[in-house]
């Protein structure tokens, strides 16, 4: 194998800790997520690629909001931080041909 037709790569991703309301009472968590690459070109027009997203697997969140919200069992609303976590431990392969 020819290795000048390997490619690699790393991406870091890292958010700080911000306030989530004016007056930076309520604050997110940092967050830190890394992937990987890797590619051969076999020749101009096909390649095979692997990517590894959140290789350390962390247990981040995406996007952090507070608000307030009501759950259907709940009395009444109440403020709280309201989150997507990030996707767990992923790998995506991708063959690629150009015409």
């Amino acid at each position: 194998m020819d290795m000048n037709k390997f490619s690699d790569g790393l991406r870091i991703r890292y958010l700080g800790g911000a306030p989530l309301i004016e007056d930076a009472s309520v604050s997110s968590d940092p967050t830190l997520l890394l992937n990987a690459q890797a590619l051969y070109q076999f020749n101009p027009n096909w390649s095979l690629g692997v990517e590894v997203m959140n290789l350390l697997d962390n247990n981040d969140n995406d996007i952090t909001y507070f608000y307030e919200s009501q759950l259907a069992t709940e009395a009444s609303p109440a403020e709280d931080i309201h989150f997507h976590p990030a996707e767990p431990r992923s790998v995506r392969v991708t063959l690629r041909a150009r015409f």
